[in-house]
């Protein structure tokens, strides 16, 4: 089985980090969002992995060549015609293997091995409350019976979460190949559902799967949403002398905290240093000060300062804020 992620995106919704750091390269629970998805997938014994490309390509190709022992295969998407394109780019390396598709802005947690493993074709879905946001499944006894792209009248509550198991390869690329020189657009876009819903209809059947937990990692606030679940699971325990923890929180071993409260649900990644500061629900990046400030629900980039004064603030790599 080999793996295929689409990394490909600007993450407009994420700026100002996305200009200087690809999304899937930033960091929730002291690892960067990509790092969550490919340990997933080396547990379940893949070591081949398509990246679909397009934004900051290299970075994100140069994190997973230097961080995993996996064979890399590489395939920009040069321009961006939706999903079901990105993964049509991936045929020359998957062929008729079995594929395991999971989209590189989203975590996911349930029994992935049993999916993976069984042999069948699997989308992972969940029940949401908001279904015409989302691609949306029906199913009858198990099987799928018809997928649509954010319908503005959902028949079910099941949302497509971006996971998918196909051991009938050449049908999936043969029919995205069929929508893509025909021409077959959904809200301007070549969709994979409506490839998957050709295969349905060639008789090909295709399960349901109910993931766990499903963390999407596209804004602001559902970084730090999936920040604060992804801590709660881990349940790290940190003890800094001079300084009050208050778990869970992730403090990377060479970062430094002085004579500050952290947490809860608080990260603070490689280098950083936070002196006389109270943090909570927020993530603090690589080699970042922060210093006599209060800070709650915020994201602060690589490389910025912030000192001084209460405030909520979602502040870009190599920025500087001082309210002393």
């Amino acid at each position: 089985m080999k793996a295929v992620i689409p990394v490909a995106g600007e993450g407009t919704r994420l700026r100002p980090h996305t200009h200087t750091t690809p999304k899937p390269l930033l960091r929730v629970a002291g690892k960067p969002i990509l790092g969550h998805i490919l340990d997933d997938i080396v547990e379940l014994g893949i070591s081949e992995i398509v990246l679909i490309v397009g934004y900051r390509g290299q970075d994100i190709v140069e994190y997973v060549r230097s961080s995993y022992d996996v064979k890399v295969h590489v395939v920009e998407q040069g321009e961006r015609l939706g999903l079901g394109h990105a993964i049509y780019l991936s045929r020359e390396y998957v062929g008729d293997d079995p594929v395991f598709i999971m989209l590189g802005d989203s975590i996911f947690k349930g029994d992935l091995a049993t999916m993976a493993g069984s042999g069948g074709n699997y989308i992972g879905v969940k029940t949401v409350d908001e279904p015409q946001r989302f691609g949306v499944v029906d199913v009858e006894g198990g099987n799928i019976t018809n997928l649509v792209e954010k319908p503005d009248d959902p028949k079910s509550n099941l949302a497509v979460v971006g996971v998918y198991v196909i051991n009938d390869s050449s049908a999936l690329y043969s029919s995205l190949d069929s929508i893509i020189t025909s021409g077959i657009r959904t809200k301007g876009e070549f969709q994979l559902t409506d490839a998957l819903n050709l295969m349905i209809d060639k008789g090909i059947k295709i399960k349901a799967f109910e993931v766990e937990g499903w963390f999407d990692c596209g804004k602001p606030e559902t970084l730090l949403e999936t920040n604060r679940a992804l801590l709660e699971m881990a349940s790290p325990k940190v003890e800094i002398p001079g300084s009050i923890l208050v778990g869970p929180v992730f403090v990377a071993k060479d970062a430094k905290i002085e004579a500050s409260v952290i947490g809860p649900h608080v990260s603070v990644a490689v280098g950083s240093v936070v002196r006389r500061s109270i943090i909570r629900n927020s993530i603090i990046g690589e080699n970042a000060l922060v210093e006599d400030a209060l800070l709650d629900s915020s994201l602060i980039g690589d490389n910025a300062i912030v000192k001084g004064m209460f405030k909520k603030l979602n502040v870009g790599d190599s920025s500087e804020i001082d309210f002393s």
